[in-house]
């Protein structure tokens, strides 16, 4: 069992694994091992001073790889999952293996759907996030932003024309929504 201070039991034995595998075993001399004395189990030596560790507290129902059969003991606590985010996040953990695409490919998109929400509740305060201060635009014009580019062979000179697009096209496209909005309702109000 997992997290126990306990030896886990080996599925098969030495000799067992070296009829199975050609080459098994290769490195199971000590004298072609330099780290075997640090490799043995000693009992008394584990560290550990619990069978099973104290486990953390779950405030919340947290997300779970279907690989284990329980939560871990100690987990994060520093992004609870919310909104539609956190449904993606769950979705993912609860459906597919960690060792399947679509499972870091829901995560992915989680995270980019929670970007979206953060704006969106910054939009709704009366402080919302502002692009040109806090994506360090300014920094370009005053610490040698292009000159530290060009000549330089940089990998991110390849996509920096797309920045400004990826940066400030979903401001741009927010404000154009927001603006057909007000004007479809202006319209509307003078019929």
């Amino acid at each position: 069992m997992t997290y126990t201070s306990e030896r886990p039991p080996l599925p098969e034995t030495s000799d067992q694994l070296r009829a199975r595998i050609p080459g098994w075993g290769a490195d199971l001399d000590p004298k072609d091992r330099p780290s075997v004395p640090k490799l043995q189990w000693q009992e008394d030596r584990t560290g550990a001073h619990w069978e099973f560790p104290e486990r953390q507290p779950e405030k919340w129902p947290r997300e779970r790889s279907i690989e284990h059969e329980f939560l871990t003991p100690v987990f994060g606590t520093s992004c609870p999952p919310r909104g539609f985010s956190g449904m993606l996040r769950k979705l993912s953990y609860r459906k597919y293996s960690e060792g399947r695409a679509a499972h870091w490919l829901l995560l992915l998109a989680a995270d980019r759907v929670d970007a979206w929400e953060s704006h969106a509740r910054s939009l709704l305060t009366l402080r919302p996030d502002n692009p040109v201060t806090q994506t360090g635009v300014l920094s370009e014009f005053s610490r040698h932003g292009v000159s530290s580019r060009l000549g330089k062979k940089r990998a991110d000179v390849k996509h920096q024309m797309l920045d400004p697009v990826i940066v400030a096209g979903p401001w741009v496209l927010a404000g154009g929504l927001v603006f057909a909005a007000i004007r479809r309702m202006l319209r509307r109000g003078g019929r």
